[in-house]
């Protein structure tokens, strides 16, 4: 079984930082590549940043610069560090995984996690 549990999330005062994690199980971590998502109300679920299997990493304008993804392989963890946070960033945040070498296109997402909230406040 997949399972893919995100952590960090939480209430943060605008120009805060947080770090979320997403812990993976039931399959080979290093054989994925890795995304953030993110969905606010009303809006359409939007790539965050992304992770190839060897580390490339890819951001959404939005967050360049505030923003880093990182994997650790040996311990089946996805990062992702936000920094300066803005009340704009105020959303459900979700972990993925495609089997595919990269991808920055939500469809060929294979697994998912159940999301965890970042509300930003001003």
């Amino acid at each position: 079984q997949v399972q893919l549990v995100e952590s960090g999330g939480g209430l943060v005062q605008a120009g805060g930082s947080l770090r979320l994690s997403c812990a993976a199980s039931g399959l080979t971590f290093s054989s994925y590549a890795m995304g953030w998502f993110r969905q606010a109300p009303g809006k359409e679920r939007e790539l965050v940043a992304g992770i190839s299997r060897s580390g490339d990493t890819a951001y959404v304008d939005s967050v360049k610069g505030r923003v880093t993804i990182s994997r650790h392989n040996a311990k089946n963890t996805l990062y992702l560090q936000m920094n300066s946070l803005k009340p704009e960033d105020t959303a459900v945040y979700y972990c993925a995984a495609t089997r595919r070498f990269n991808s920055v296109v939500e469809t060929e997402y294979d697994y998912w996690g159940q999301g965890t909230q970042v509300t930003v406040s001003s």
